[in-house]
């Protein structure tokens, strides 16, 4: 049997342009997705939520130009958690192009850009849940 899916999502810091995120919650949810969604928040709330609610993946929303400080923070603190070798961590959002690079090395296990299509999005999450919970998803 499957087990469904657990996503929290963020709007990462206090950034608040929501629309997209709130978009993409809404079509995790339709894909049959338990979404979380916390809105705006630092990197150590959106851990301690992590590991309060159990979730396979944390996604989180940048467009204020944070997003390297903020993602390196959050990565930092899931790390010292032990979060990353069972949960995936993704990020999205309007950064420069060079950005992506950087927060894939500081440990975002994928970096959406604008343009990522729903099938990609959903696909990904799949994959990644797939690989980090060693479950069928």
């Amino acid at each position: 049997m499957e087990s469904r899916i657990k996503v929290l999502l963020s709007k990462l810091g206090l950034d608040v342009h929501n629309r997209g995120l709130i978009t993409v919650a809404k079509e995790l949810r339709d894909a049959g997705m338990e979404v979380v969604y916390i809105g705006n928040s630092f990197p150590r709330e959106i851990v301690a939520t992590a590991i309060q609610e159990d979730v396979d993946i944390v996604g989180v929303s940048s467009l204020g130009g944070a997003h390297l400080t903020l993602g390196s923070e959050l990565m930092e603190a899931a790390k010292k958690e032990g979060l990353q070798e069972h949960m995936a961590f993704v990020i999205g959002g309007v950064f420069p192009p060079a950005d992506a690079e950087k927060l894939r090395v500081v440990g975002f296990d994928k970096v959406f850009v604008p343009g990522a299509s729903r099938e990609d999005i959903i696909s990904s999450i799949h994959q990644l849940v797939s690989v980090k919970t060693k479950r069928s998803v």
